[in-house]
């Protein structure tokens, strides 16, 4: 059964229900396949909250008033915004990114402590840790990968280090005068790495520190 339809199940109050494992078919299932089916229904009854209310998707109320609550904090956000002088002002006063640093924050926490329920992140965890991804289903690059791409980034030092410098020069005045960074950038990039770059320009501009 999808996850739709298992959703549709669940809100017609549905009294037994059965998530197909993904390799059910053609084997014998495995530990990590029937955790995820089971991990789809608790995501829906546990997780999600739209099973906590009578027919969700019917009419509710609570659809109703989910779109009324985004709807004003939306406002009261563009409210805070122009008090501060727009975006742009609300941009010099740092107020995006403080609040974005500031949600984030108050995420993790309410993740660490559990008060934010994750399925196979911080509840229903098996003797191995979280099954949400497994490590066979990942894509890593190998020693010898890694190893190539320093190479390869040792390789475009050494080719470039006649053009880099007056490159970063460059783009570091363009930065002091307030110039098209963007138009810079895009000619200092055929000479120089991102690490060249980011240092050129916290030199002229300062590395952002948050104080807490």
């Amino acid at each position: 059964m999808d996850t739709l339809a298992f959703k549709y199940a669940i809100y017609d109050n549905c009294n037994s229900l059965h998530t197909n494992a993904y390799d059910e078919a053609i084997t014998t299932p495995t530990e990590e396949s029937v955790r995820r089916a089971m991990a789809i229904q608790l995501i829906i009854n546990r997780e999600l909250g739209s099973a906590k209310t009578e027919n969700f998707i019917q009419g509710s109320f609570a659809i109703e008033e989910l779109t009324d609550l985004v709807e004003e904090a939306v406002l009261a956000e563009f409210d805070r915004i122009t008090e501060r002088g727009g975006v742009l002002g609300a941009m010099e006063r740092m107020y995006q990114r403080n609040k974005i640093q500031e949600e984030s924050l108050y995420y993790e926490h309410q993740k660490h402590t559990g008060e934010l329920p994750l399925i196979g992140v911080n509840t229903f965890l098996n003797k191995n840790g979280s099954p949400t991804v497994l490590p066979a289903e990942v894509i890593r690059s190998t020693k010898e990968e890694k190893e190539q791409q320093i190479q390869n980034l040792q390789a475009f030092w050494k080719r470039n280090e006649a053009k880099s410098e007056m490159s970063l020069k460059r783009l570091k005045e363009a930065a002091i005068n307030n110039s098209n960074l963007f138009a810079e950038l895009m000619e200092t990039v055929k000479y120089c790495s991102l690490g060249q770059i980011t240092n050129a320009l916290y030199e002229v501009g300062g590395q952002y520190r948050r104080s807490m």
